[in-house]
């Protein structure tokens, strides 16, 4: 995958949220004009991967307490220059749970949601924005979730609760969406 292809990705996403829709538009503009987009020492910002992580009833969501931002998050990271972004938001779920990657199912290969948001000044590098790129995977929620070093916690969540543990609005996106898929299983049921 190459630049091309996630320009592709993004043309194909649509949104109700107005919000997405502004990220979508700014996003398109950033990635056709940066080719090292997916580099993380890319300051005004760069493209990651994140996965929305469901159980297979889409009655609870996988989040992890992130060590470094103390903050609940769906899994996902940097590209590290990989373009295709799938991919990394595949492997950083893997990795970030401690689940080997055969008991990670994805859902869709379209993007599920994208978000734009700023990233702090730190020691590792000045304020600036990740461009994420979010895919619906699923996972059996009885398997155990060892996690990695890079959270305190990892847990299943019940859609219903999701907002007390993280409450802004890309969460809210994401749970509506799911929420939606729901309601779409259960009448097909």
């Amino acid at each position: 995958m190459h630049r091309r292809e996630l320009l592709g990705l993004l043309s194909r996403h649509q949104t109700r949220f107005i919000e997405e829709s502004a990220h979508l538009d700014r996003a398109r503009a950033f990635v056709d004009a940066h080719e090292d987009c997916f580099h993380c020492d890319l300051w005004p910002g760069h493209v990651t991967g994140s996965a929305w992580v469901v159980s297979p009833d889409r009655r609870q969501v996988l989040l992890m307490h992130h060590r470094k931002h103390g903050q609940w998050f769906q899994p996902g990271g940097h590209a590290d220059g990989d373009a295709d972004i799938l991919r990394v938001a595949l492997r950083e779920t893997s990795e970030e749970t401690g689940v080997d990657p055969s008991h990670i199912r994805l859902v869709s290969g379209d993007i599920f949601d994208l978000d734009i948001h700023v990233i702090p000044a730190s020691p590792r590098g000045p304020r600036h924005e990740h461009f994420d790129v979010r895919f619906l995977v699923e996972m059996d929620d009885d398997m155990p979730i060892p996690g990695n070093d890079e959270s305190h916690q990892v847990i299943w969540v019940p859609l219903m609760h999701v907002s007390r543990y993280n409450n802004n609005r890309s969460t809210y996106r994401m749970v509506e969406k799911t929420r939606r898929l729901r309601t779409l299983m259960d009448a097909c049921a």
